[in-house]
C-alpha cells in the first residue's frame, strides 16, 4: 500500500491539487471554443449544413493527410458506415481484436455481420499482425480473389484494427497480412488522433479509417466522429449516405437509398475547429506526462507503463500501466479510486460478452493475460 499511497500523492502532486477529485481524462477548453460556439450560434446554421463543418472537414483532412475526410455525428456511427463503404454484407465476418471498446464490435453487428476475435500483442494492446498471420493461414481460404472462413464459409469481408488508448500498432505488417489475404482494412483510430506509425496518421493506412471526438477523446466536439480516406468515390458515397441520401436540389426533397442522419451538426464541428487549434499542444503536454509516470515507475516499480513501440508517435490519450497481476489490478483500482483518482481497468474481453459469444474466435491468451492486469491512469493535459 506504501506505492499506491505514493503514486496517489505523485498524481496529485504533478495535477498541483492536493484534494479532491481527479478524474481519468476531461476535455481542457481554453482557446476559441466559446467564440466559435458563439459564430455558429448567430449564424443560425447550427444543424449538420454550415461553415465550421467545412472547415473541420478539411483540417483534418490536412492534419492526418488523407485526402478526403466526412463529419460524422460520432465515431460508432462512422464506423458503422465506413464498413459499409468498405463493402461489409450481412452474414459476412469482420476481422477485429477481441480486447476492444465495444463499440468496434457494436458497428460491424450494425451491418449484422459478424465479428471474429483474433488475439493482441502486448506491446500494443492492439491486433496482432503475426497472431492474425497464423489464425488465417489455418482457418482462410482465397476463391475468386475474396478471403472466405473455411470454418463457416463466410467471406471475411474486412479487419478493424484499433489503436487502443492511442498506442500505434504495426499497420505495416499488418496491412501486408491483410493484403496477402485479400481482406480490406478499416482503422479504428477513435483514440489515436495525433498518433503515427512510421510517420504516416493512423487511421491512413487501410481503405478508410475512423476517428472520434467524444467528450473524453484528446480533442472533443462533445460528440463526433469522421471518416478519412483517400478513396474518392467512397467519400462522395459516404457523404451522401450520411444525409440521408439526399440528392442536391434547392428546394426539392429526393433520396435515392435507404440512408442514416449522421452528419457532425455545425454546433459541434464549431467547437472541434477550436480543438484542434490546441491538438499538437495537447499532444505534447501528453507527451510530457508520460515522461513523468515514466520517470515514477522507475523509481517505484510496482507496476510497468506502456511505452509507443518503435517508429510509433503516440498521442499517450490515456497512460496506460501493467500490474503483476489480476490481484495486484484490483487491489490498486480500489485503493486508487476510494483515494479519489480516477482509475480504470482496461474493457472486458468482446468474445466474454453474451451476446457475442457465439462469434469466431482464435487463440486469445495475449488478450486474457492483458485484461487482469491493464489499468489506465489519470492523463488529463496537465493545465
Amino acid at each position: 500500500m506504501k506505492a499506491y499511497k505514493e503514486f496517489v500523492e505523485y498524481v496529485r502532486h504533478i495535477y498541483n491539487k492536493p484534494e479532491g477529485f481527479i478524474s481519468l481524462h476531461e476535455p481542457r477548453f481554453i482557446g476559441n471554443e466559446k467564440k466559435y460556439v458563439n459564430e455558429a450560434i448567430d449564424s443560425t446554421f447550427v444543424s449538420s449544413v454550415g461553415k465550421f463543418v467545412n472547415d473541420f472537414e478539411l483540417k483534418i483532412a490536412q492534419m492526418t493527410g488523407a485526402k478526403y475526410a466526412v463529419a460524422i455525428v460520432n465515431g460508432t456511427n462512422a464506423l458503422h458506415l465506413a464498413l459499409m463503404m468498405a463493402g461489409v454484407k450481412s452474414n459476412e465476418e469482420v476481422i477485429t481484436q477481441t480486447l476492444t471498446f465495444t463499440a468496434t464490435a457494436n458497428a460491424i453487428s450494425y451491418i449484422n455481420a459478424i465479428p471474429h476475435f483474433v488475439d493482441v500483442d502486448k506491446e500494443t494492446l492492439g491486433l496482432s499482425p503475426t497472431k492474425l498471420r497464423i489464425h488465417l493461414q489455418e482457418i482462410a481460404e482465397i476463391k475468386n480473389g475474396q478471403c472466405y472462413n473455411k470454418n463457416t464459409g463466410n467471406r471475411i469481408a474486412a479487419c478493424v484494427p484499433m489503436h487502443t488508448f492511442g498506442l500505434p500498432i504495426n499497420m505495416i505488417e499488418l496491412k501486408s497480412v491483410c493484403d496477402e489475404f485479400k481482406i480490406p482494412i478499416v482503422e479504428d483510430a477513435a483514440e489515436s488522433l495525433g498518433s503515427y506509425y512510421n510517420k504516416k496518421h493512423t487511421g491512413t493506412f487501410g481503405l478508410l479509417g475512423v476517428i472520434s471526438f467524444n467528450g473524453n477523446k484528446i480533442v472533443t466536439s462533445g460528440g463526433g466522429g469522421v471518416i478519412i480516406t483517400n478513396d474518392e468515390e467512397l467519400a462522395i458515397k459516404a457523404k451522401h449516405l450520411s444525409t440521408q441520401a439526399k440528392k442536391p436540389h434547392a428546394w426539392d426533397f429526393d433520396h435515392d437509398a435507404v440512408a442514416y442522419n449522421y452528419r457532425m451538426p455545425n454546433l459541434n464541428a464549431a467547437l472541434l475547429c477550436a480543438q484542434l487549434e490546441q491538438l499538437n499542444n495537447f499532444v505534447d503536454n501528453k507527451r510530457e506526462l508520460w515522461q513523468k509516470y515514466n520517470t515514477f515507475f522507475k523509481e517505484n516499480n510496482f507496476a510497468n507503463l506502456v511505452p509507443e513501440i518503435d517508429d510509433a508517435i503516440s498521442n499517450y490519450w490515456l497512460n496506460t500501466i501493467l500490474l503483476n497481476s489480476k490481484n495486484e489490478q484490483q487491489n490498486f483500482l480500489q485503493y486508487t479510486n476510494d483515494n479519489h483518482i480516477m482509475t480504470r481497468p482496461i474493457w472486458k474481453l468482446m468474445s466474454s460478452l453474451e451476446h457475442f459469444k457465439y462469434c469466431p474466435i482464435a487463440n486469445i491468451e495475449n488478450a486474457i493475460w492483458l485484461e487482469d492486469r491493464v489499468v489506465n491512469i489519470p492523463s488529463s493535459v496537465i493545465v
